[in-house]
């Protein structure tokens, strides 16, 4: 398997410490979007969507993990039930809302991704598909929801 990068992520968020943890955390967040110059002309019709789901890869994740204790939660879970970073294939999914597109650039906001980040992938976010009444959310349905934000519990340590 190969992977890609057809772009670059730049934020606010040099360090996952103080990131939002989700982009519905992130709503005053603005960053932008590097698309690489072989992959420009894919941006074509991209503009008439609100929001986009960035497929990307988390380049300054810690080690795989099966069991971690998730950012809302003070008991373990299986890495599968959860968003946390330190996956066996360390991908990330963040629907951001697309402002604007110059040339190569994409301008995004709500955006929880910190700079630097790999792109593999942009997808239009449709409501129609992408929208699905939820009656359970397993553990999540037991914890708080209070606003938090990232601490450095699943970055890699050897990074400045």
């Amino acid at each position: 398997m190969n992977l890609t990068p057809i772009g670059t992520i730049h934020s606010a968020f040099v360090q996952a410490a103080g990131a939002p943890i989700q982009p519905y955390r992130a709503e005053d967040s603005l960053g932008t979007v590097e698309i690489f110059s072989p992959y420009v002309e894919g941006l074509r019709d991209l503009e008439g969507f609100d929001r986009i789901w960035l497929v990307y890869w988390f380049h300054r994740a810690s080690a795989a993990r099966l069991r971690v204790t998730p950012f809302l939660d003070t008991v373990e879970h299986g890495i599968f039930a959860t968003r946390a970073p330190a996956r066996p294939n360390p991908i990330g999914l963040s629907s951001v809302r697309l402002i604007g597109i110059e040339s190569n650039v994409l301008h995004i906001a709500e955006v929880d991704i910190l700079t630097g980040t790999p792109l593999l992938d942009i997808k239009p976010n449709i409501p129609l598909y992408d929208n699905y009444p939820i009656t359970r959310c397993g553990w999540f349905d037991r914890v708080a929801h209070d606003p938090v934000v990232a601490d450095a519990r699943f970055e890699r340590s050897d990074l400045p």
